[in-house]
């Protein structure tokens, strides 16, 4: 019920649930750990393939088994989440996170290994759009929400990072089989804090029988799409299963948007996307990450193999991104979210990181960390910072109290689709480049050392062909941000959805046009 509503009524509204910052400690937490999960893995993943005595052609699966059960199940795990309530299926996608890295960790081969690691995409499907969740329906205090978001924000973009020093110092100095041994730790925490500490609203449950061909059709699609990508990457875009599973892909998901505008409980309402802010928020956010996700992959290549740092120096490296992340995320994304429009926070905040990334195509293999890496780094985490955090509220904002599960869930969709295309189309372009530099140049090298600088610049010069395409990913990124998000400022006093149909049981904020 509306706050206008419950006066006009002579009814109170809804109190703010009182533990609800002690709430998001662990849901922040959990959050944490999920993101940690997705590069600390990619640390120790030599090391656990040589234990194993994993292929090369099959080393891919540690990575692509969780990226496919994640990918294809977030939509249906948000819409577990309305169904069962967004606390229970949080608690108990922590537990199933926490026994799969279990699992993971006590791995004796790889078949074993990539059980594990498609299980916790499983769960971790679950888990993710229930955390972004809970924190739409507890905090509906426009302030409050900008805060909220600011730290979950943060978190989202920074967390990567983080796993690249946690897993450096893991890898090095202990065993690889702890970067998956130190999600128990988290996942335990969260789970037991959460449980005792979460209060979710009364009534924004969405019981409406579950939509199975909907389900059916989503999770075969976005696996079909999600694995293609990885595919491309692997044997190349004109290969027949890469462009049967685009194929594949393009039909799916077009039979389950059909499905979806004619079934009476649908598994994602159209009016989730179809909205102008909400979607704006889906694409612009999925672009940006692909630029992002190469830019991760390259710069560790870069730091590793031409500037020759360990791990654990590469993830201290990436340290003046996360201070950027958070200062723009908890500080300026913050304090102005409640005083300009959320389009005037995402789009500069994508352009301050397209000026970054221009920087970085300037990489050469003698570039100094302190001049060259360390600025665009700044700028980068800064504009990112600023962008993540309006996008992550805004995406959730405006939204029925019993469709914030699906809401969340098209946040993370978005989010691992961009990272999936944007590992395989940035990795495409930097090879391609890579290997027309060199055949250019290798002839002129008569000496080994010669031949192995031209390989190095070869690979400097595919790692700037490919951050050229990520400004542009970026700059585009803004224009949409700018075009489509038309929302003013939110309202400092909580008010129910805007969508047709709310439920007045719960109130969700909507942005002031």
């Amino acid at each position: 019920m509306s706050e206008t509503a419950s006066k006009a009524l002579g009814t109170p509204a809804a109190a703010p649930d009182a533990g609800r910052w002690k709430a998001l400690v662990f849901i922040a937490l959990a959050q944490l750990m999920v993101v940690l999960d997705a590069t600390i893995v990619n640390i120790a993943l030599p090391s656990a393939q040589q234990d194993l005595g994993i292929s090369d052609g099959n080393r891919q699966w540690v990575v692509t088994a969780y990226a496919l059960a994640f990918g294809g199940l977030l939509l249906f795990g948000g819409r577990i989440a309305d169904l069962w309530g967004r606390k229970r299926a949080f608690v108990v996608g922590l537990g199933g996170f926490a026994a799969a890295s279990a699992l993971g960790g006590a791995a004796t081969n790889e078949a074993m290994m990539f059980g594990a690691r498609a299980l916790q995409g499983v769960f971790g499907a679950l888990l993710a759009p229930a955390a972004l969740s809970l924190l739409a329906v507890m905090f509906t205090d426009a302030k409050e929400r900008a805060k909220a978001f600011g730290i979950y924000g943060a978190i989202a973009g920074g967390g990567g990072a983080v796993g690249l020093i946690l897993g450096g110092f893991l890898t090095e100095y202990l065993d690889w089989r702890w970067t998956f041994f130190v999600n128990i730790p988290f996942a335990i925490v969260a789970a037991a804090g959460a449980y005792f500490v979460i209060r979710e609203p009364e009534g924004g449950r969405n019981r409406s029988p579950l939509d199975i061909p909907g389900v059916i059709l989503s999770t075969l699609g976005l696996v079909a799409l999600v694995y293609g990508f990885t595919r491309a990457e692997s044997d190349g875009w004109s290969d027949s299963v890469t462009v049967g599973m685009f194929v594949a892909s393009a039909v799916l998901l077009a039979a389950f948007v059909l499905v979806e505008s004619k079934v009476k409980a649908p598994l994602l309402p159209l009016r989730v996307v179809t909205e102008r802010n909400r979607g704006g928020v889906y694409l612009s956010l999925g672009l940006a990450i692909i630029a992002m996700f190469g830019l991760f992959l390259f710069l560790t290549y870069y730091l590793q193999i031409v500037k020759g740092y360990s791990p654990v120096k590469t993830g201290f490296a990436f340290l003046p991104m996360i201070a950027g992340m958070i200062t723009g995320s908890t500080q300026i994304g913050t304090r102005l979210m409640t005083r300009v429009a959320p389009r005037l926070l995402m789009g500069p905040g994508f352009l301050v990181a397209a000026l970054g990334m221009l920087l970085l195509t300037q990489l050469e293999i003698g570039s100094s960390y302190a001049a060259l890496l360390l600025p665009a780094m700044l700028l980068l985490g800064l504009g990112m910072g600023t962008a993540f955090m309006p996008a992550m509220s805004l995406a959730t904002q405006g939204v029925e109290a019993r469709d914030s599960g699906v809401a969340s869930a098209m946040v993370n969709t978005s989010q691992q689709v961009g990272g999936a295309i944007g590992t395989a189309l940035l990795n495409t372009i930097a090879a391609s480049a890579t290997t027309s530099y060199i055949a250019d140049h290798v002839v002129g090298a008569t000496s080994r050392s010669q031949q192995q600088l031209v390989q190095l610049e070869g690979m400097v010069k595919g790692y700037t062909s490919a951050i050229w395409f990520a400004v542009g990913i970026l700059v585009v990124a803004a224009a949409i941000a700018l075009t489509f998000v038309n929302a003013g400022r939110p309202d400092s006093s909580p008010v129910t959805g805007s969508d047709s149909g709310v439920d007045d049981e719960v109130q969700i904020p909507v942005v002031a046009h």
